[in-house]
């Protein structure tokens, strides 16, 4: 009689209930669980949840990308078929094409290409070149790798404003110390602002400067991916250092050495402020002579300088089209390599 009381009592737990029946089966048929209407909206916001939440995470980046970038572009796509003055934006006068046929009949436009184009490759030759070599050598067991690591990083850390004076003064016709040096060896100073292919070296040095250790820290990751087992099969087979350099290192860097040439490129096509900064008071013209003057000094001259946005926004759609050939170019030469390899 005592057990059969305690049973009535205590009311069977979900333990206690019968084998196979859910734990809140029991509790629902005692009232004391959560009522049904409250689990299937739980089980809606769940999935409401995991559809929605991965759109949330990557929404700030598309609202930026698109007020930022997508916007501007269409917006000076619509001003490159306009005739647009800096000092009258209401003012609007459709022109079709005419700002592109401007832009191919100009010489300023050609020559601001041939430059964009001389300067590119000055400076992205030597220092892809150099950027492999150093990436080489730090690839070895050097003491205190870490510090020139960091001391490959300094220039690209530093701003382009700092650099571009620093390069200005040691390229200046008056006392500037490469100047001092060609004297040194008996050649003649060089007005390295006035001269053709002077200023041109002079803008390309500072691009090399800034940007080498960049590469070569780029090279250096990829050089330690590299398996250790082809430069042991190529030791094995007589190889020298620079033969496994040539035979092991430089292929396996293909797709690598692929990369910096088109960032390169891409960076090349837009330099902007080295010249302008090394110009001085002509730095948006180039020089006197328009000599170093770029694609990105052209577009800024007409726009901001002389005021014609419209002619200002098809220069900077023909930058575009520029990139976008360099982009079809990368992918041409990569599905090549994939297909030889």
């Amino acid at each position: 009689m005592t057990s059969s009381k305690q049973a009535l009592a205590h009311p069977a737990s979900s333990a206690d209930a019968a084998p196979g029946t859910p734990p809140g089966a029991a509790r629902g048929a005692h009232g004391r669980g959560t009522p049904a209407g409250a689990d299937s909206w739980r089980s809606r916001l769940y999935r409401w949840d995991m559809k929605a939440s991965p759109y949330a995470f990557v929404s700030p980046f598309f609202i930026l990308f698109g007020a930022f970038t997508l916007v501007p572009l269409l917006y000076t796509a619509w001003y490159s078929l306009h005739d647009v003055q800096l000092s009258s934006l209401d003012h609007q006068t459709w022109a079709g094409l005419d700002n592109y046929k401007n832009l191919w009949s100009s010489d300023f436009f050609w020559n601001a290409l041939k430059n964009t184009l001389t300067i590119g490759v000055i400076s992205t030759v030597p220092q892809l070149l150099a950027a492999i070599g150093l990436a080489h050598l730090l690839n070895y067991r050097l003491r205190g790798s870490t510090v020139w690591r960091v001391v490959m990083l300094t220039p690209y850390a530093t701003s382009v404003a700092a650099a571009t004076l620093v390069f200005t003064l040691l390229y200046s016709w008056d006392g500037g110390m490469v100047n001092w040096i060609l004297h040194f060896f008996g050649v003649n100073p060089i007005n390295w602002r006035e001269s053709d292919w002077g200023s041109q070296f002079a803008v390309s040095s500072i691009v090399i400067w800034r940007w080498t250790g960049y590469n070569a820290l780029i090279y250096l990751a990829a050089m330690q991916a590299i398996p250790t087992d082809l430069y042991e099969s190529a030791a094995l087979d007589g190889a020298n250092r620079w033969q496994q350099f040539r035979h092991v290192t430089i292929p396996q860097l293909r797709p690598t050495i692929l990369f910096t040439v088109v960032v390169s490129t891409i960076g090349a096509t837009q330099l902007f402020g080295e010249p302008l900064l090394f110009g001085g008071v002509s730095g948006s013209k180039g020089g006197s002579e328009h000599q170093y003057q770029t694609l990105g000094l052209y577009m800024y001259d007409q726009g901001w300088i002389i005021g014609n946005l419209g002619k200002a926004s098809a220069i900077a759609w023909s930058m575009f089209l520029i990139l976008l050939i360099i982009a079809a170019v990368n992918l041409l030469l990569t599905r090549r390599l994939r297909k030889s390899q």
